[in-house]
């Protein structure tokens, strides 16, 4: 919650009554369940480790080392004193790391019989119940394949002359003209722009706008304390959702009626798509599933793409050679296309970019955009030795295998050459920056050709600098420039 924020609500004497009363009550749910599940500790069979302070076990800690980037280091620290497998508290519940690739086979390849999603409530919240990260089984697997139809290679080849055309509107509309910008604001609104447009045919124009601005207040409700109350963060968040809802109901509503009379084809759009869903039984997808899973694509094709281009932006300005080689890469691709009477760049086009996705991918080694999330185990279990107990949670991070050094030798220094080769040098399950398995990010490959196009056109029409040397890299959970990465351009003359 941002500090005006809080301080709003602390002011007022009936809301920090009511704030105390939720927290009182949190407690004492929180020691009865932390009684029950911290029993399975005194099981020598259980992994090592401590549970910390009742109640609280280590999350005050945890969730500082997150605020600063340390996450690494935190459970680092503990996998030296206990070992690959070692367990903890978080939340008020008991959390097991397992910090190897084998761990992370383990957790991704259990079916949903054994392990769910336990995300914490705020995203359900802002999210939805029905969204693709909570769903499990029959339906989860319909709701993923209907992504996939739009967000798989067959179809991206498809429209690539379309996001091409967006990206190139976009990064005019935003940069003519300009001196300075906030390059975090500019890549947010360029990949909202895409993901409306493209994905839910969206025209730009009011529509979007609105969504995007209550799509940009529903996101900060994520990373909040779940207090609904007025004047808080979460609660302009839940209203903001609330609007969101509506114009994908109406929006649903209204691509029904277009597919009925024919005016629309299924592959359309995505929503067009959805419409179309039936379950096992032949039965419609109720409105509420299609909105949460909408909202989730959103999210998908949002954050993952903005995180990397902030970051792929920064170290383009601080790191010559890297510019020096994405450029030349990007000019012979250039001078290729010279008498070629289509414009925009094509999926043959985006395949010779090695170099440049040899560099995004070592960026997402060193600072994966999917950091990691929590996973609950619903029945007893057992991995490397040890119990694990249902009720349990494991969480899964990203960061600890891809600084792995026999995985990846010399891991802290930055070197995309480990990308280049013809095939991975690395083990399994020790590379994860979408996530892994049946829940593996859907939109990676949409994520991919956006992140190309963007720093084709950028790098070749632009110089840029830093306006804030050394700009820190903040986690609130997601890792962005904690002032927004303000540059300084400079238009490359033709």
């Amino acid at each position: 919650m941002p500090a005006h924020a809080l301080t709003s609500l602390v002011d007022q004497p009936v809301y920090l009554a009511l704030a105390l009363i939720i927290l009182t009550s949190t407690l004492i749910f929180t020691r009865l369940k932390f009684k029950s599940l911290s029993q399975y500790s005194q099981n020598p069979l259980v992994p090592p480790g401590s549970l910390g302070l009742p109640f609280i076990g280590e999350t005050i800690d945890f969730l500082r080392a997150q605020k600063l980037d340390k996450t690494h280091e935190w459970i680092s620290e503990r996998a030296t004193k206990y070992g690959s497998i070692f367990k903890t508290s978080l939340l008020g519940c008991p959390t097991v790391f397992m910090v190897s690739a084998t761990g992370n086979r383990f957790v991704f390849h259990l079916n949903d019989n054994s392990i769910v999603s336990n995300h914490p409530k705020t995203i359900g919240t802002i999210m939805g119940k029905h969204n693709t990260l909570e769903l499990s089984g029959n339906l989860h697997k319909l709701m993923r394949r209907a992504m996939l139809s739009f967000l798989g290679p067959e179809m991206l080849r498809k429209y690539i002359g379309e996001m091409d055309l967006l990206v190139i509107q976009q990064l005019s509309l935003e940069l003519e003209g300009k001196e300075t910008v906030k390059a975090v604001m500019l890549l947010k609104r360029l990949a909202f722009r895409v993901t409306c447009t493209l994905l839910f045919a969206i025209p730009p124009g009011s529509e979007q706008d609105l969504l995007l601005e209550d799509f940009t207040l529903a996101l900060r409700g994520v990373v909040t304390l779940p207090f609904n109350l007025p004047m808080t963060t979460f609660r302009r968040a839940i209203r903001a959702r609330e609007r969101i809802c509506n114009r994908l109901s109406d929006l649903i509503r209204k691509r029904r009626k277009e597919v009925k009379e024919g005016r629309v084809s299924l592959k359309d759009d995505m929503i067009s798509s959805f419409v179309n869903l039936r379950d096992e039984n032949g039965e419609d997808i109720g409105d509420d599933v299609l909105i949460d899973n909408l909202f989730t694509v959103m999210i998908a094709s949002h954050d993952t793409v903005v995180i990397l281009l902030s970051l792929l932006l920064r170290l383009i300005a601080r790191n010559h050679v890297v510019r020096n080689g994405i450029m030349e890469e990007q000019e012979a691709i250039l001078k290729e296309r010279e008498g070629v009477e289509d414009d925009n760049l094509t999926w043959n086009d985006l395949h010779k970019m090695k170099y440049t996705w040899s560099v995004a991918q070592e960026l997402m080694r060193l600072n994966p955009p999917v950091p990691g999330s929590f996973k609950k185990f619903v029945k007893d279990t057992s991995f490397g030795g040890f119990d694990i107990p249902k009720g349990w949670q494991v969480f899964w991070l990203a960061s600890v295998t891809h600084t792995e050094k026999n995985s990846f030798p010399d891991p802290e220094r930055f070197d995309p050459s480990r990308f280049m080769g013809p095939s991975k040098s690395f083990p399994p399950f020790s590379y994860i920056p979408f996530g892994a398995g049946p829940h593996v990010c859907p939109g990676n490959e949409f994520a991919r050709i956006e992140v190309l196009l963007v720093l084709h056109h950028m790098i070749l029409n632009y110089r840029w600098s830093e306006m804030i040397p050394d700009e820190p890299i903040t986690r609130d959970p997601m890792p962005y420039p904690a002032k927004g990465l303000p540059i300084k351009l400079h238009r490359l003359e033709k």
